[in-house]
């Protein structure tokens, strides 16, 4: 099924092609929650005046329906994207609310010509260049929406990745999240480099292993 610019999914996109802007990004990010890898950020540039797939928030998607929108978006000319990570030692500097923050505005900055940029949730402060915040935006805005898949899509494929350096965890089953196996593979074998260290319990339990570890090098 597709959706035209007459579509409410584009009501947020044509109010600002009417006032003249033209490339309007929607940005969205993934992975605050877990306490394991990054946090991943995606922008969407969608066309103006083309058939779309008719999307909606990532998170009511199975993964087979992500990688099928993903699929129908680059055959679309002249849509844009770009993603953004920002890695667990950044996350655990300047904490997770700064880091997804950050993983937007890099992945806009990433695009050529983008004159105004749809983000979903709250209004970031200093962003590089003209927005709008909106609540829940993933299931308002087209741009948002194809933008929370895309960025879905790479970190779920990072942490498959991931899962085959640390095979401990079940990174490719929890994508980081701190499930009840997860944090028990995390007291077994204490926290990968891609824990998050400044994460409860990732935090508690590091500081548990530094202590005996500490003990060993005294000994």
């Amino acid at each position: 099924m597709y959706i035209d610019n007459s579509s409410s999914m584009f009501s947020f996109e044509n109010e600002i092609w009417n006032s003249g802007y033209n490339a309007v990004a929607g940005i969205d990010e993934v992975g605050r929650g877990p306490i394991a890898g990054p946090v991943v950020a995606a922008a969407v540039v969608i066309p103006r005046g083309i058939a779309f797939p008719s999307v909606k928030d990532s998170k009511k998607l199975t993964e087979r329906q992500r990688l099928e929108f993903r699929e129908e978006f680059i055959k679309i000319s002249g849509l844009k994207y770009s993603i953004s990570e920002v890695k667990p030692d950044v996350i655990d500097r300047i904490n997770i609310l700064r880091a997804a923050q950050q993983a937007m505005k890099d992945a806009v900055l990433k695009l050529t010509e983008v004159d105004f940029a749809l983000i979903d949730g709250l209004p970031i402060k200093n962003f590089p260049i003209i927005n709008r915040a909106i609540i829940k935006g993933d299931s308002k805005s087209a741009s948002i929406a194809a933008a929370s898949i895309i960025a879905k899509i790479h970190r779920d494929e990072l942490m498959k990745n991931y899962a085959l350096v640390y095979k401990a965890y079940g990174f490719d089953k929890n994508k980081g999240y701190g499930t009840a196996e997860h944090i028990e593979a995390v007291k077994k074998y204490g926290p990968s480099p891609i824990h998050r260290k400044s994460f409860a319990p990732i935090k508690e339990l590091s500081e548990i292993k530094d202590f005996v570890q500490s003990e060993f090098d005294f000994l």
